[in-house]
């Protein structure tokens, strides 16, 4: 579970809270899935290494670019190749599947893991419309069931004393796995509130209602079984490198990816280049965007981070890094560890 220790009682330094992973397993042009998982699960070794707290994979479905569709089958590579970082799912987007499967999945996850999952979701599609229609293969789901879709999930968990349960999850049943609720609107912050769960806001591609949304969160609180105060995690775009300008080019692999989303394109993760072909238009579109993002030299990166933490007083944050060539992506999570205080590799 989130540890309330480390919330609003401490000053808000990189030093003095869990910094996590969001990965999106990116497919880089020219490679494969198969060379994506691998490299991912690399990449959470490292991570366990160097002191990095969790390691969350996301759902996205059609994505040339991105080989973690199947959440919960990679969840499971990545937490059966690594030892005692916390693994789990930034997020399964709860609309594309039945409560009962997703339960069932994770106490799987949960029995073999024991003490390392967590269950992040969300209520975004993660796909087009007729993507998300052959997931579904039903009358589409726009998101406004999410509470009953969320309080049946629980409810196979941890079943309602005196209930008669006449489906049930197995495995799953009675087992208390730390569910997250994501977002980037009022919709999750207030629910997470409600229900007295972590909440997790994606201001690495949605920040505009970042501090709305966590002052809703922490002003309607209300405490639970599982959480005693509020517990707020931000997603900020980070790449470090050597130098600033290193940085700043390597960050052109994810700039090109969100112009091609803007676009409508998809395509495979782009390998960094001197100058983008984009209106000024797309340019402040996509800058406003990635917004919340830290790209620079070690020193840059540690004051950009310092001042996100200071504004939004988080409790954590989770990193995402789209980064074309797979050792520079370890190099500026190596470097990022570093700031924090996370261990360094033997």
């Amino acid at each position: 579970m989130p540890n309330p220790q480390h919330s609003h009682d401490s000053s808000h330094r990189l030093s003095h809270i869990p910094v996590s992973i969001l990965d999106l397993a990116p497919i880089t042009a020219g490679s494969t899935a198969m060379e994506s998982l691998s490299n991912s699960l690399d990449l959470a070794r490292h991570a366990e290494d160097w002191g990095y707290h969790r390691y969350w994979l996301a759902e996205h479905h059609g994505m040339p670019g991105i080989a973690s569709s199947a959440t919960s089958v990679v969840i499971g590579h990545i937490a059966g190749g690594t030892k005692k970082i916390r693994v789990g799912s930034g997020g399964i987007m709860l609309p594309n599947h039945a409560p009962l499967v997703i339960a069932e999945q994770f106490g799987t996850l949960e029995s073999l893991y024991p003490g390392r999952i967590d269950l992040g979701l969300g209520r975004a599609p993660g796909s087009d419309p007729l993507t998300s229609h052959a997931l579904r293969r039903g009358p589409g789901s726009d998101g406004q069931d999410f509470p009953e879709r969320l309080s049946e999930l629980r409810n196979y968990f941890q079943p309602v004393s005196g209930s008669s349960m006449r489906v049930r999850a197995i495995p799953g049943e009675g087992l208390r796995i730390p569910i997250w609720l994501l977002g980037s609107s009022g919709f999750s912050a207030q629910l997470s509130a409600q229900l007295g769960l972590p909440f997790s806001f994606a201001s690495h591609f949605a920040p505009d209602y970042l501090l709305p949304a966590l002052d809703l969160y922490r002003t309607h609180f209300r405490p639970s079984e599982e959480l005693a105060k509020p517990y707020a995690m931000i997603g900020v775009n980070v790449i470090v490198a050597d130098t600033d300008a290193e940085a700043r080019r390597l960050a052109t692999s994810q700039l090109q990816q969100f112009l091609n989303l803007i676009r409508r394109r998809t395509a495979q993760l782009s390998p960094p280049i001197d100058q983008l072909d984009w209106t000024p238009q797309e340019q402040a579109l996509v800058e406003r965007q990635l917004s919340y993002s830290a790209i620079g030299s070690p020193e840059t990166v540690r004051n950009r981070l310092e001042h996100l933490l200071a504004e939004t007083e988080a409790d954590e944050i989770i990193v995402a890094a789209q980064v074309y060539d797979h050792k520079a992506r370890l190099r500026s999570y190596e470097l990022l560890s570093e700031l924090f205080g996370g261990q360094r590799s033997l």
